[in-house]
């Protein structure tokens, strides 16, 4: 796998290709919790953006500017915002970013619940809050000792809540994000990879790109989005302009 070189503004096809960075400085760092990974998405997200928004506003983010995140004060408590979009000094909209790559299924549910919190913290206080969401369609469930005893699948049935979640009133449920760019992407699958090591250096020689996965999901509402950047980054600017 090799590094792509990234033309902005971003339109779809230039997105995957900035996932597709990530998931590379992944298997170069050797580890999920690594923040290599999330400069080249967080940061390429940020300079997208700012060259949609306009000099008017100041972007906050890992990878861009100062490479430093910013606090958004919320209703209960101030929170670091993966990306922080503000006017002068007023936060005028937040970013949160997840992108999994293994073990789904048992952080799934703290994944889920640590979004619905942190959006209503920051929209309680009058600020709108956006989340990206990428996912593997299948990916490697690992053991302490980081061997793979199982390959979990991202279906419809995992994503039921998202799906609930998106046919809330954003108007009446502040847990809502303003809207939530559901992202869902393939590679080749290998069955035979025994562990973490094997898969990383595995997928780190194979000459591959990212490709949006071809899972259905059932009927979803209005305030999600599935596997269009251009369409999410339109709504976050028509969100921020109308403040």
């Amino acid at each position: 796998m090799q590094r792509q070189q990234i033309s902005y503004p971003l339109n779809n096809t230039e997105f995957i290709k900035v996932v597709s960075n990530s998931f590379y400085e992944f298997l170069i760092s050797g580890t999920s919790r690594s923040t290599a990974k999330l400069k080249p998405l967080h940061g390429a997200i940020a300079e997208d953006l700012y060259t949609r928004i306009g000099s008017d506003y100041k972007i906050y983010s890992q990878g861009y500017g100062n490479g430093k995140e910013r606090n958004i004060e919320g209703r209960y408590i101030d929170k670091r915002v993966d990306i922080s979009i503000t006017k002068g000094e007023k936060p005028v909209a937040g970013i949160g970013v997840k992108f999994v790559m293994q073990n789904y299924s048992q952080n799934s549910n703290n994944y889920f619940e640590n979004m619905l919190g942190e959006t209503a913290n920051i929209r309680s206080n009058r600020c709108p809050y956006f989340q990206i969401f990428i996912i593997l369609d299948k990916l490697p469930y690992y053991n302490k000792k980081k061997d793979i005893t199982k390959w979990e699948t991202f279906t419809g049935h995992n994503a039921k809540k998202y799906i609930t979640l998106s046919n809330d009133n954003i108007d009446v449920f502040f847990h809502t994000p303003n809207k939530t760019l559901m992202y869902i992407v393939h590679i080749p699958d290998n069955d035979s990879l025994k562990n973490s090591n094997e898969y990383r250096n595995y997928y780190k020689d194979l000459d591959f790109q990212l490709k949006l996965s071809s899972i259905s999901l059932n009927p979803y509402g209005d305030s999600i989005i599935v596997n269009n950047y251009e369409l999410f980054r339109e709504k976050v600017y028509h969100t921020i302009n109308a403040r």
